[in-house]
């Protein structure tokens, strides 16, 4: 085997790091972490309520409510039962009448007139109605 002369290499001028060594910093960053976590006392998440002891107390029961219905034709039903303007007027003023009047519970036929309907909400105010309610609109959500 023969070995030839090479020339020798060329150093590679090295220069200065520019940057700063972080891994040293984050490993002590760490340490300070896990020092911290260890010596903080485990929260405690507690609400301190004054509850109520004994017997609870008995629900109001709700007055009664009374429905109201009109259809196409304008027929008014109170309860089930047909009646026309007039014996509504007498009703309406007969629950007004009562300590704690009962809640109306208005229920318009999908295909009731629009005007029969009106007219009625104006009967209703004029006998000073307060308690009043519109109930069954859920069928009508997905019909726009």
């Amino acid at each position: 085997m023969r070995f030839t002369a090479q020339p020798p290499a060329q150093l590679h001028e090295t220069s200065p790091l520019n940057e700063m060594n972080t891994t040293p910093l984050i490993d002590v960053l760490l340490v300070l972490l896990v020092m911290l976590i260890i010596t903080i006392p485990p929260q405690t998440h507690a609400v301190k309520l004054d509850l109520p002891s004994g017997i609870p107390p008995r629900v109001p029961i709700k007055p009664q409510s009374n429905l109201l219905t009109i259809d196409r034709a304008g027929v008014l039903r109170w309860n089930g039962s047909v009646m026309d303007q007039s014996d509504l007027r007498a009703e309406l003023a007969a629950t007004r009448q009562i300590a704690e009047p009962p809640e109306l519970h208005l229920r318009p036929e999908p295909d009731a007139r629009h005007g029969d309907v009106d007219a009625l909400l104006a009967l209703i105010k004029r006998e000073q109605v307060t308690r009043v309610g519109f109930v069954g609109n859920e069928r009508y959500q997905h019909s726009f």
